[in-house]
């Protein structure tokens, strides 16, 4: 796998190499990251699954993020990405999670929430880790440098880990 092109490749070999699985709670990238893994064979040995969770009562309903979390940060916010992804490794039972939510664009953006505003967040058992991110492309280069950052996450954490 390692001779392919993209992070993706790479991470993949290093969770299969650990014995490792990831799920995706996906939100501006609207399963984005998940594309990208289920490109490549054998996907199914790290890969477990995810959710598209693009309205705020699926982020509730189905990732279990609360309705006060919504409501005081926003869905837009270092806290909904962390509850994203806790949710989608618990209804999965993966490893790892990832959260994506943002603000992809043209529309949307706020003076405080701008347009190209992302949080990506990495959970484990006894590990949260969300970053932040502001991209300045348009709206599929938007969720193209997401889905990048979401893997160099992973790929970082892989290899000190």
């Amino acid at each position: 796998m390692s001779t392919q092109k993209g992070l993706e490749f790479e991470v993949a070999r290093l969770m299969i190499e650990r014995g490792w699985t990831v799920a995706c709670g996906e939100s501006c990238t609207g399963g984005l990251l998940m594309h990208r893994f289920t490109n490549i064979p054998g996907s199914s040995a790290f890969f477990m699954g995810g959710v598209v969770a693009y309205s705020n009562s699926v982020k509730h309903s189905v990732l279990g993020v609360q309705e006060n979390t919504l409501n005081v940060f926003g869905a837009v916010s270092e806290q909904v990405a962390a509850a994203m992804a806790r949710g989608v490794r618990a209804l999965v039972g993966a490893k790892l999670g990832v959260g994506i939510t943002g603000i992809a664009g043209p529309d949307g953006g706020t003076d405080d929430k701008p347009v190209g505003l992302t949080y990506i967040s990495l959970v484990t058992a006894d590990l949260s880790m969300t970053k932040r991110f502001v991209w300045t492309g348009e709206r599929i280069p938007n969720k193209e440098s997401s889905a990048e950052a979401a893997l160099q996450m992973l790929l970082d954490f892989i290899t000190k880990n």
